[in-house]
C-alpha cells in the first residue's frame, strides 16, 4: 500500500453571496423591500454603479437586452453605491434611476455597505449570484454582457435540469409618470428667432419652447428611444445632449446613448446623422475617417470651435472634432485614459468631459469626474482653471488654485471673458474669471443645473432635476456660502511599505480564448497620485500582472490602474469569430503602513479564487 496522495487539484470553491443592504433601501419595486432569499431561484446579476460615471451608464445600455431577453429568469439589481456627496442624497438617486431609464430594482446604499461586502473596487462591478445564492462570477467595467449571456444560459439549463430554477415575473414596479413639459432636460440652445430649443433627455425629444421658457412650440422626435432618422414626428434619438447652431438653419445634436451626431433642420425639423454609426467606440476602433464610419462613445455637449464641431467625447475621456467641410471626424485631444494631465492635446487626460463654450482664443470645457474647468487653446494646449483631480471635490469660492466644484456639467462664456459654471452636485452656478483668476458663486438653490444660455442681461439655467428652464439676472456681486471641500468616501486599502504585487485577474468569458492574432491582447498601465507614491512599476506594459515598489516616505495616495483584454470565440472553424474587448480604469486609494498587503488583485473578469482543495 502506497504511503502516497494524488497531487492538489484545482477547484473552485462555493462563495455565498452577501446579503444586499443599503440605508436607502429599495426603488423600482413598489415599495416592498428585498432580500437575497427573496430572489432565490432567480439568477442575480448585481450591478454596483453610481451615476456619475459614464462607464456604469454604458452597462446600463448593455444589459437592456439581457434583462428583456431573459426576464422570466434573470433579476438584475442595480447597487447604486455613490462616489460624490450628492450622490449619498436618497431624492438624487431616485431621479438618476428615472433620469436613465432604469428598469430592473435599485437598493440605495449611501454608506457603501453592500460594496465593502462584495469587496467592490471599481464603477461599474458586475456580479452573477447563481439561483442557489452563491456568486459564481464577477466582471468589472464594460463589454461584459456577451460573457453574461452565455453564463446566464449554462445556468438556466444547469438548475432547471436541477431543479433549482425558478421562472416568472421579477420584483420590478414602474413608478407613476409625472406630467412635466420637460423631464431631466440636458442641455438649451437660443435660437436666433429668440426661442429655445432644449434636449429633453429622458423623453428622448428635443423641444422647442418659445421666448418665456415654458411654453412649447414643437417636439421634434417620436419619443421613443431608437436610432432613426426622417420626419420631426418620425426621427429618434436615445437620451440626447448638447446642442450647437451648426448654421443659421441647422443644429447639430449630440445624441448621447446612440454614440452618434445628429442634425436638425430648424425649418422642418428632419433630423439625419452626421457622425457616428450607432456603435460604441472601443479601444482598437478607428480613430478618424469619414464621419458616418467611425464608431462615438456617449457624445455629451457640442460647440463650434476654430471652424469645426468639437464635441465632449465623455465615454473615453477624450475630445474630438467634426469636420462640416470635410464630413470627417476624429481624435482632437486626449489619450482615451482617465485623469487630470494638462499639455499638449495628444498627451491631455481628461475624466468625463460633459460641457463645451467656445470664444474666439479658448475652448472653455466642464471636465465633470475631475470637477474641474479647464479649457483648449488655439495651438490645442489644455490647461486647467479650477479642480486637481478625481478624488477632491467640493463647494469653495476664491483663488482659483484652491476652489472646488462638484461634478460640474456645464459651461457658458460671458460677456467680459469670464465663464459661468453649472456646477451640478453643487446645485449652483459658479463664476471664473481668467482676469483675477477668481472663483465665486452667482447663483444657489439650483437643482442639478447641467447647462445656461445667455439671454440679454439674463442668464437661462438649465435646472435637470426640476425640469424646467429657469431665468436669472446676472448679478454683479457673487453669492457668499460656506466653504467645503470632500474626498471621495471609499476606504484605502493598507498596503505594505516595499514591493506590491499588482494582479489584473482576467479569465477569457466560456467559448474564447485571448486574441493574439495581431499581437499581445492586454495591456496594463500604472501611475499614482502622487506621483513621487511610486518608485518603480509605472508606465505601460502586456503584462497584466506587475511589481509594483511604494516609497516609504508617501503615506498615503491613489494608484492608479488602467486594463484592457481582448477575447474571441475559440472555433477553429469559425474564419471570422467575434471578437469582444473588456476594459477597465480603476483609482484604488491606498494607506501604506506596516502590516498591510502585499498583493493587490484588481478582478476584470473572473474570480481572483486561489482555494486549493485535495
Amino acid at each position: 500500500m502506497s504511503d502516497t496522495f494524488p497531487a492538489p487539484t484545482r477547484r473552485r470553491a462555493r462563495v455565498r453571496a452577501p446579503e444586499l443592504t443599503g440605508k436607502g433601501g429599495w426603488l423600482n419595486t413598489g415599495g416592498k423591500q428585498y432580500t437575497l432569499a427573496d430572489l432565490r431561484g432567480r439568477i442575480v446579476v448585481v450591478d454596483f454603479w453610481t451615476f456619475c460615471c459614464i462607464n456604469c451608464l454604458h452597462v446600463l445600455d448593455e444589459l437592456r437586452e439581457l434583462e428583456e431577453k431573459h426576464r422570466d429568469t434573470v433579476v438584475i439589481v442595480g447597487v447604486h453605491s455613490p462616489k460624490f456627496v450628492h450622490e449619498a442624497e436618497h431624492g438624487a438617486v431616485v431621479d438618476a434611476v428615472e433620469r436613465y431609464g432604469v428598469e430592473h430594482p435599485v437598493l440605495d446604499d449611501p454608506e457603501l455597505a453592500t460594496w465593502k461586502q462584495y469587496a467592490v473596487r471599481a464603477w461599474p462591478t458586475l456580479v452573477v449570484i447563481d439561483p442557489e445564492g452563491y456568486v459564481v462570477a464577477q466582471h468589472a467595467g464594460e463589454g461584459h454582457a456577451h460573457a453574461i449571456e452565455r453564463l446566464v444560459e449554462e445556468l438556466e439549463a444547469e438548475h432547471a435540469a436541477k431543479g433549482t430554477l425558478r421562472r416568472g415575473d421579477g420584483p420590478y414596479v414602474a413608478p407613476e409618470p409625472e406630467p412635466t413639459v420637460l423631464r431631466f432636460p440636458g442641455k438649451a440652445l437660443l435660437l436666433p428667432g429668440g426661442n429655445f430649443l432644449v434636449s429633453d433627455t429622458t423623453r428622448h425629444q428635443l423641444v422647442e419652447l418659445a421666448e418665456d421658457g415654458e411654453s412649447v412650440v414643437r417636439r421634434i422626435g417620436s419619443g421613443a428611444r431608437a436610432f432613426v432618422d426622417g420626419a420631426a414626428d418620425a426621427a429618434s434619438f436615445s437620451e440626447p445632449q448638447g446642442l450647437a447652431l451648426l448654421d443659421e438653419s441647422s443644429v447639430v445634436v449630440a445624441d448621447t446613448v446612440n454614440h452618434a451626431l445628429r442634425r436638425v433642420d430648424l425649418v422642418t425639423g428632419e433630423a439625419s446623422t452626421l457622425a457616428g454609426t450607432g456603435k460604441q467606440w472601443w479601444q482598437g476602433s478607428a480613430t478618424a475617417g469619414p464621419a458616418r464610419e467611425v464608431d462615438l462613445s456617449s457624445p455629451w455637449d457640442v460647440a463650434l470651435f476654430g471652424g469645426k464641431v468639437w464635441i465632449a467625447m465623455a465615454g473615453v475621456h477624450q475630445l474630438w472634432a467634426y469636420d462640416p467641410a470635410e464630413g470627417t471626424v476624429g481624435v482632437a485631444a486626449g489619450t482615451t485614459n482617465e485623469g487630470l494631465v494638462d499639455g499638449p492635446a495628444d498627451q491631455a487626460w481628461f475624466a468625463q468631459p460633459s460641457g463645451l463654450a467656445a470664444t474666439a482664443d479658448r475652448l472653455w470645457l466642464a471636465d465633470s469626474e475631475t470637477s474641474a474647468l479647464r479649457w483648449v487653446d488655439l495651438d490645442g494646449t489644455v490647461h486647467t482653471a479650477a479642480g486637481t483631480g478625481l478624488f477632491d471635490f467640493g463647494h469653495r469660492d476664491g483663488a482659483a488654485e484652491q476652489a472646488l466644484f462638484q461634478h460640474p456639467l456645464g459651461v457658458t462664456a460671458l460677456p467680459d471673458g469670464s465663464v459661468a459654471v453649472s456646477d451640478t452636485y453643487n446645485h449652483a452656478l459658479r463664476r471664473y474669471d481668467p482676469a483675477t483668476g477668481e472663483v465665486t458663486t452667482l447663483a444657489t438653490d439650483l437643482r442639478e443645473p447641467s447647462d445656461a444660455v445667455l439671454v440679454g442681461d439674463d442668464i437661462v439655467v438649465v435646472e435637470s432635476a426640476r425640469h424646467r428652464l429657469t431665468r436669472l439676472r446676472l448679478p454683479e456681486e457673487a453669492v457668499r456660502v460656506a466653504a467645503v471641500a470632500h474626498r471621495t468616501q471609499r476606504a484605502a486599502t493598507e498596503v505594505a511599505p516595499g514591493t506590491l504585487q499588482l494582479d489584473v485577474v482576467f479569465q477569457a468569458p466560456a467559448g474564447q480564448k485571448l486574441d493574439t492574432r495581431y499581437g499581445p491582447s492586454t495591456r496594463l498601465l500604472v501611475s499614482s497620485t502622487p506621483p513621487e507614491l511610486l518608485l518603480a512599476g509605472e508606465g505601460a506594459d502586456t503584462d497584466l500582472s506587475r511589481t509594483l515598489e511604494l516609497n516609504p516616505a508617501v503615506e498615503e495616495g491613489v494608484l492608479h490602474v488602467s486594463a484592457m483584454a481582448a477575447s474571441c470565440d475559440d472555433d477553429p472553424d469559425n474564419e471570422y469569430p467575434a471578437c469582444h474587448v473588456h476594459q477597465q480604469d480603476w483609482g484604488v486609494p491606498v494607506r501604506v503602513a506596516e502590516g498591510g498587503t502585499t498583493r493587490l488583485p484588481l478582478v476584470l473578469a473572473g474570480r481572483d479564487d486561489d482555494t486549493r482543495v485535495p
